[in-house]
């Protein structure tokens, strides 16, 4: 199997929150890659990474940094792929990480999701990668069904529930 996307962390203490990308990934049975990488503790690998991703068949990166958050913009700043950008809560809630992914210069775009949103990112990087591909947008409209299914079994589950007061 060759991997179409990348998810790459600054370490793996960010792990938890980027393995929900993963499972996404292994449930839409789309094949990826994860690996450690740090803007500031090895440069050179992330921009041996960032200038050869696309010659090795990645189409999106998603890139996780928590604090300074460097690694989305200066991956972004290497290649042409779109990358998503995924604050990680480590210090100061995430806002630091969050306003350093989103605040990039222009020319050097980094979609950015809410802060821990690693399965939005991965969702986001299918919608990415299903224009043109019949395949991949149909994973996505089951994968939405499923999500409209199970608020209409809430609401069922909802109407068991009986207190005096309530109305529905």
């Amino acid at each position: 199997m060759t991997p179409i996307v990348s998810i790459i962390m600054g370490s793996t203490s960010d792990l938890p929150v980027m393995e929900k990308a993963a499972k996404f990934f292994d449930e839409m049975e789309i094949p990826f890659e994860m690996n450690a990488l740090s803007a500031h503790r090895t440069p050179s690998a992330v921009e041996e990474f960032a200038k050869n991703a696309k010659s090795r068949g990645i189409k999106v990166i998603i890139a996780a940094a928590g604090m300074a958050a460097h690694l989305p913009g200066v991956i972004a700043s290497m290649t042409t792929l779109p990358v998503i950008g995924v604050p990680i809560s480590s210090s100061l809630e995430g806002m630091d990480a969050l306003l350093a992914i989103v605040q990039m210069p222009p020319g050097i775009p980094v979609a950015t999701v809410g802060i821990n949103g690693a399965l939005n990112a991965a969702i986001l990087a299918l919608q990415i990668m299903s224009s043109g591909n019949e395949s991949f947008d149909q994973k996505l409209s089951e994968y939405k069904e499923g999500l409209k299914n199970k608020i209409t079994k809430a609401n069922e589950d909802l109407s068991r529930i009986q207190y005096k007061y309530k109305t529905n």
